[in-house]
């Protein structure tokens, strides 16, 4: 009687995939998507699902190609319909990123968070802004560590309040136009001098008085608020004002004609290029420590490096030679003297055999 053959079930395992992870009463869920198209369906870029998923199955794990268990999905989600449970995974999962990846990552949204902090501040004493390469200096200066999961203007506007504790830098002001009745603008004028706010210019012809500043930023909410009470409207005619006007100085880094920053700017990079050349020197010389410890055998009398090179050298024919010596009370010989003493043992041996 002829037996069926029974063949092997396979695993259709997804590889090359991006995965969302999301982790939901202890249990671990996982979906399979197409690569650089996850953040285009948060960002609402990529509105077709199919384009998404590459399947809209559930799994435990998606490497394996195990699937998540009904009742573990009902536990957690409350139904098995796999549709809406990959939904909520792809909005409140956690993407798996490869290593190159996310360093790529970390550094663009370091990059992007620098410039952001650079268009929104300025050097106090000069009312310049700093250079695209100065503000990513003094952020290293800080240890400033990004968090992917925060936005990149948070954490510019985090990073700006801590460098104001350590360095001369501060929030570029607002520019506004403030438009408000006759009757009101002796009350506006007295806030803003409260405010210390700058007055660039004044227009008290008409009804309707206006008048155009210069406030903190901190301050635009209060402003806007105050104008509306006051039966008026506010107008923004620069989020960041430079003594430049609204222009970047990092876009004349290349210029040769540029005039020299002032004497106190020029300190402030010095004192910083100082601070990273002291840190750089004392990591070369703990390095150079490293380097200059070395090991010594006093069987053999001699230095033989590091400690790999040490564990090495107990190994060797040297240093085994050197110990019979030892044990004979004969003193250590170097590595070329050894050579030649074990040749003349070898040729010593061999007259031995053929001696008749």
């Amino acid at each position: 009687m002829s037996k069926s053959l029974v063949q092997p079930i396979g695993q259709k395992r997804l590889t090359n995939v991006a995965i969302v992870r999301l982790k939901k009463h202890g249990i671990r869920f996982e979906i399979a998507c197409y690569k650089n198209k996850v953040l285009s369906w948060r960002s609402g870029v990529e509105k077709d699902l199919d384009e998404v998923l590459q399947s809209q199955i559930v799994y435990a794990n998606v490497s394996k190609g195990i699937l998540a268990k009904s009742k573990d999905l009902i536990a957690a989600f409350g139904t098995d319909d796999q549709s809406k449970i990959c939904l909520e995974i792809l909005e409140k999962g956690e993407l798996q990123v490869a290593g190159k990846e996310r360093e790529s990552q970390l550094s663009s949204q370091f990059r992007d968070i620098a410039t952001i902090v650079m268009q929104k501040t300025i050097n106090p004493e000069t009312q310049r802004p700093y250079t695209i390469s100065m503000i990513e200096r003094i952020m290293h200066e800080i240890h400033f560590a990004v968090d992917p999961h925060t936005s990149s203007k948070k954490q510019a506007l985090e990073v700006i309040r801590e460098l104001e504790k350590h360095f001369p830098i501060k929030r570029s002001p607002m520019r506004l136009r403030l438009i408000v009745p006759e009757k009101n603008f002796s009350v506006l004028m007295d806030k803003l001098n409260g405010w210390n706010a700058s007055i660039v210019s004044k227009d008290e012809s008409g009804n309707q008085l206006s008048v155009v500043c210069e406030i903190e930023p901190g301050l635009f909410r209060d402003c806007d608020a105050l104008v509306r009470n006051l039966q008026g409207r506010l107008e923004i005619l620069a989020v960041s004002v430079h003594v430049e006007g609204d222009s970047h100085v990092d876009q004349y880094d290349d210029t040769e004609d540029l005039p020299s920053k002032s004497t106190k700017e020029s300190v402030f990079m010095v004192q910083i290029n100082e601070r990273l050349q002291k840190q750089k020197i004392s990591a070369e010389t703990r390095s150079g420590e490293e380097q200059v410890k070395q090991n010594r055998c006093s069987t053999c009398d001699a230095v033989v490096g590091d400690a790999k090179q040490y564990r090495e050298h107990f190994k060797s024919e040297w240093h085994k030679h050197n110990l019979k010596r030892k044990t004979r009370q004969l003193p250590p010989l170097t590595a070329e003297e050894c050579l030649a003493d074990m040749e003349v043992g070898d040729l010593k041996a061999d007259l031995k055999e053929y001696s008749f």
